[in-house]
């Protein structure tokens, strides 16, 4: 009875403020203010489950165009849409980096800098014409690294590509350039590797401040001895040397990053096996059979018949060649050869599909680094790795994860805590159309996991709800934390499948929030655009999209998402950002951040909406007051929100709440 009496006398007097802040209260002949009788206040959040989309979904039936196609947009403000400059049009672009009010966008012909200070109206500061397959760029102080992998990238950034199959000119690997003058970029120096670099990540040592390290995931066959040398293949039973199952870790002086090196090349796929795969969709079965009666090449890829795509085409050329003694551009006598012999050229990069026992994985594509809490995450072909990183020259893997489900581990995204890890299905390469009304929703999707004691944990899958058509191409692909305290939220791309922001706070029920959507380039033929990655960067969501430019967008509020959720993220601000990188949000204070604590608490029903109604009207009566007052209204209150967790659903959540308020 004595508890029940002290907290009505706790909430009593934050009621009555309440009610006079919310102005329900009646006002007397002589000007004072009398309350009349108070009403239970009602809820006004909704669970998050009980939350719905737009029905029908308006990302149907869009109609197709470059630069006029239909958009379908929900939860988000476009801020701005912005093509790319001429000599990019028609090239693809692809990951982005952040450096202060910059932008840089890697597209294959090079990169563009844009200058976000006014977001309705980015500036291209930069375009820096230097082709190379897929120009994935990070950056470090001020170091910009460039990635480098297909085989007409040339070390002088010529654009007239390299025309042998063994060329001194050809870079495969990562450039180095001196950004210190952002809007004149220096190119210094390369580092050479034998698969050249498909994607790299930046890794900062806390206890080496000489150094930067740079991990590179090459994904293109092996390149000849005779133009590197000290390059070969094989299997490492075989061969210790070979520069397939490896990754290639790079140290960059920050004194002389000229002298970036090769220091080691972690085997982390030791003792893997080839995992499970899923069959063919319905659509594809029906596709195979066409492709086979046009003509075109198909074989069996990790006991798969699949049909070979025009980039793998070109690699597998490029070995028949070789083998058929040609050592300068294939001829067609050279494809002949292919084609008599593709099963077993094929079986050389990807191992015999009559193998007892194949080989796992012998790369990685992406690899996502936390050095704050010590792990990276290894999207590695047919597996997800997690690995420790706190020695940054040499990663062990902690485990590894494979599922018949997915079909090629792209990226990964750590939630803030590091409890919790995406994992992205690049089903298809992003060429293909993988989002269609018959396809699976646990093929080409996320796949969440928690993580225990350095190990996953399988939770759910989560894949955009609607239907794509035959001609976007569609799949998981890049994205990353949104800073929303207390909650997991990301932004992410899905190529012609648009952006999407999905709640994964219980990673085992993923919740989609807001959406945007292009209707797609044709109608007739599938043409490859959409959005390669997307990434939240102080306050905005930057969005680069493969053949249309760079889109920026807001949050809006909603059911989902409150006002000071969203403004306790923008509270936010960084200085730099990678897309293979990830660090640890921490909040300033703010009266958003508290009340976004407040919001989450009537959103999940974790305390009754009484004590909410009182904790509201005293963060108000905190806000409004100043000095003394203002820090006596805060104390009182973070000691009553302690008091409260007995009484609340989540005793974490409130111990959040009076840390907030106590901070303020």
């Amino acid at each position: 009875m004595k508890k029940n009496l002290r907290n009505k006398l706790l909430i009593l007097p934050a009621l009555l403020l309440a009610v006079l802040l919310s102005h329900c209260a009646s006002t007397g002949n002589d000007g004072a203010v009398t309350l009349s009788t108070v009403d239970a206040p009602a809820w006004q959040l909704q669970p998050i489950q009980q939350v719905g989309l737009p029905s029908p979904d308006p990302r149907i039936g869009l109609q197709a165009g470059l630069f006029d196609a239909g958009e379908a947009i929900h939860n988000l403000r476009m801020v701005s849409t912005t093509p790319p400059p001429p000599d990019f049009i028609g090239s693809f672009n692809t990951d982005l980096a952040f450096k202060d009010n910059y932008i840089i966008q890697g597209n294959y012909n090079g990169f563009l800098v844009w200058d976000i200070t006014n977001p309705a109206a980015p500036e291209l500061v930069v375009d820096f014409l230097c082709p190379a397959s897929q120009s994935d760029v990070s950056v470090y102080g001020d170091l910009l690294f460039v990635s480098g992998e297909g085989l007409e990238g040339r070390l002088d950034c010529g654009v007239q590509g390299v025309d042998t199959r063994i060329s001194e000119e050809r870079l495969r690997g990562i450039r180095i350039f001196d950004i210190s003058d952002i809007r004149n970029p220096e190119y210094i120096s390369n580092v050479q590797t034998c698969r050249g670099s498909h994607t790299h990540s930046v890794l900062v040592d806390p206890n080496d401040d000489e150094n930067v390290y740079v991990y590179i995931s090459g994904s293109a066959p092996v390149r000849p001895d005779e133009e590197l040398p000290g390059c070969s293949t094989g299997l490492p039973d075989d061969n210790p040397e070979t520069a397939m199952f490896r990754i290639e870790v790079i140290q960059v002086p920050l004194d002389n990053p000229a002298e970036a090196r090769i220091v080691t090349s972690p085997r982390i796929f030791d003792g893997l096996e080839a995992p499970p795969v899923h069959g063919l969709a319905p659509d594809d079965i029906a596709a195979l059979e066409a492709a086979r009666e046009a003509g075109r090449l198909v074989a069996n890829i990790r006991g798969m018949d699949r049909v070979i795509s025009p980039r793998l085409e070109q690699r597998l050329l490029q070995i028949a060649a070789e083998r058929n003694g040609n050592n300068e551009e294939p001829t067609e006598a050279d494809r002949d050869y292919l084609v008599a012999n593709l099963q077993d050229i094929v079986d050389t990069v990807f191992g015999s599909p009559d193998q007892e026992v194949r080989p796992g994985p012998n790369q990685c594509h992406d690899i996502t680094l936390y050095p704050e809490i010590g792990m990276a995450g290894g999207a590695c072909e047919g597996y997800g790795l997690l690995l420790d990183i706190r020695d940054p020259a040499n990663p062990f893997r902690l485990d590894a994860v494979a599922d018949s489900n997915f079909a090629y581990w792209h990226s990964a995204t750590f939630n803030n805590d590091g409890t919790s890890v995406v994992f992205t299905d690049e089903w298809g390469g992003g060429t293909q159309a993988k989002c269609r009304a018959n396809d699976p929703m646990e093929w080409g999707a996320n796949a969440l996991f928690s993580i225990e004691n350095g190990q996953l944990k399988f939770e759910s899958y989560f894949k955009i709800p609607v239907p794509q058509t035959v001609t976007e191409n569609c799949v998981a692909h890049n994205g990353s934390l949104i800073p929303v305290p207390g909650r997991d939220i990301m932004v992410q791309g899905w190529y012609q499948g648009g952006i999407t922001v999905f709640d994964f706070t219980d990673p085992a029920n993923p919740i989609e929030m807001a959406y945007h959507d292009r209707g797609p380039v044709s109608d007739e033929r599938l043409e490859v655009a959409g959005s390669w990655s997307v990434y939240w960067y102080n306050g905005l969501i930057i969005n680069s999209e493969i053949a249309r430019g760079l889109d920026i967008f807001e949050l809006e509020a909603s059911d989902f998402l409150t006002q000071n959720e969203i403004d306790a993220a923008r509270s936010v601000e960084v200085n730099k950002f990678n897309a293979q990188g990830q660090f640890m949000f921490v909040w300033p204070a703010s009266f958003a951040k508290a009340r976004a604590y407040v919001d989450q608490l009537e959103r999940n029903r974790e305390l009754d909406i009484n004590r909410l109604t009182m904790i509201r009207a005293q963060l108000a009566a905190a806000e409004g007051a100043q000095g003394r007052t203002r820090g006596g209204i805060l104390s009182s209150l973070a000691a009553e929100v302690e008091g409260m967790q007995n009484v609340s659903g989540n005793p974490a959540k409130l111990a959040m709440l009076a840390e907030a308020i106590a901070a303020l």
